[in-house]
């Protein structure tokens, strides 16, 4: 039996396309939807695009049928239709009494059609919303069309190959093309990228699996704007983060295991290879307030969000001399714009051509996001997202509805990408038992 979906605002904002997610069912727009709208169609966020986009898209539809009986979607699809406002219903005035609220209203004519039709799935992102609709006795769900069903290849720890034969870790240490996997023995299948440890009682090796080939490659221990990798998974990290083939990477970790500092010294360390090094956040502002609710002029708003950027490239320029070559030419490379940090609101749109570019706290931004980032690419260009799934400062994703954990999910066994997940914290010891036990 075909079903009907009522969205709310916030489905559209994340996924202007969604209405073409549910296939043969049926969709409900409440009215006060199409207001809400109207507040976010100005601006550069994504959140505005996608307020724009599905306006665009509702106008291609547009026609009688919008309001009465629904308009085809397309085929296969079912039909769309706005829900016009309607009369406080009892049960929702009983629990709900501010009828001015918009969130109230889009529940009350969601209500409305629960009453009236069968299988009717009020959809949302917003957790209390969606609770207060079951409270109803009406059906509710997450956007489920862009969810990452099993995040667990996100955590993993590191793969170890042990006992193997000494001939064939002899062969891995002297040849300077690798092993054939299969000289391994092992009944795991790598995918692209995959970096191991290979050992047996006497020698340890760290590895990358080399699809192309299907080779096990030796690496060793890089160094990079003075900044050398502490433990196995960094020095994993930083290995993918030089090698000039993979040109997509998703580091994952909690607080302090280096994510973006090693993902900053890598960049500056091949920065005669890049025509610029950018380095951006997505600003998640506290409690849901907008910048214009901080004070001082646009700089002055931005700067908290971004200062955790800054203290990265300050720790990588105090571990030179300030008098030194190394520390002058990052000063020098700030003034000439080859290295900019901004939020990532203000980089969208440009062209991301020959640059590194490193995206921090990815967590945050929605799978269209994601992808809208990594379309702008042109020739050259190698972008790294870091962040920490379980740190989601978005009240609409989680750690299986980000853009970080979809684009891991999507992109593994891509022979130009790489994940990496790092586990110990290396800030300090302080740090990593506060992380562990709070």
């Amino acid at each position: 039996m075909k079903k009907i979906f009522v969205l709310d605002t916030n489905v559209l904002l994340h996924d202007h396309k969604c209405v073409f997610n549910f296939q043969e069912n049926d969709i409900v727009i409440p009215i006060t939807v199409l207001e809400e709208l109207d507040r976010f169609k100005k601006g550069n966020d994504m959140i505005n695009y996608h307020a724009r986009e599905f306006t665009r898209e509702l106008d291609k539809l547009s026609d009688d049928h919008l309001f009465n009986g629904g308009a085809e979607l397309g085929k296969g699809l079912g039909r769309l239709r706005i829900e016009s406002g309607k009369a406080y219903a009892d049960e929702v005035k009983q629990s709900f009494a501010d009828e001015n609220k918009p969130d109230h209203q889009i529940l009350n004519i969601a209500f409305f059609v629960f009453k009236t039709h069968q299988d009717v799935i009020f959809v949302s992102k917003d957790i209390n919303l969606r609770m207060k609709a079951k409270s109803l006795g009406m059906p509710a769900q997450d956007y489920k069309s862009d969810k990452v069903a099993d995040i667990s290849p996100l955590h993993k720890d590191i793969t170890v190959l042990t006992n193997v034969k000494e001939d064939v870790m002899t062969e891995l240490f002297e040849g300077t093309d690798g092993i054939s996997f299969d000289k391994i023995k092992f009944k795991i299948k790598p995918t692209a990228n995959d970096y191991f440890i290979i050992k047996n009682a006497t020698k340890s090796a760290l590895a990358l699996y080399h699809s192309q080939s299907k080779h096990i490659l030796r690496i060793d221990k890089h160094k990079a704007a003075n900044i050398e990798p502490r433990n196995a998974e960094q020095t994993f990290a930083m290995d993918a983060l030089l090698r000039p083939e993979i040109q997509l990477i998703s580091i994952t970790g909690k607080a302090g295991t280096g994510k973006t500092l090693l993902a900053l010294a890598a960049a500056l360390s091949q920065e005669k290879s890049y025509d610029q090094i950018l380095l951006a956040r997505p600003i998640v502002p506290l409690s849901n307030r907008d910048l214009g609710y901080l004070p001082g002029n646009v700089s002055e708003k931005i700067s908290p969000y971004m200062q955790p950027l800054f203290d990265n490239l300050s720790f990588i320029k105090h571990r030179y001399k300030t008098n030194s070559r190394e520390f002058l030419a990052i000063d020098q490379m700030q003034k000439d714009e080859k290295l900019v940090i901004s939020p990532l609101a203000y980089i969208r749109g440009r062209s991301l051509s020959n640059v590194y570019f490193i995206i921090d706290e990815a967590q945050n931004l929605t799978p269209h996001e994601v992808k809208t980032i990594i379309t702008r690419a042109g020739e050259g260009t190698k972008i790294v997202f870091t962040g920490d799934i379980h740190q989601i400062d978005s009240p609409y994703l989680d750690a299986h509805s980000n853009g970080l954990s979809y684009l891991t999910n999507k992109m593994k066994d891509q022979e130009i990408f790489c994940h990496i997940n790092l586990v110990k914290g290396e800030r300090s010891l302080l740090a990593e038992i506060a992380s562990n036990l709070l």
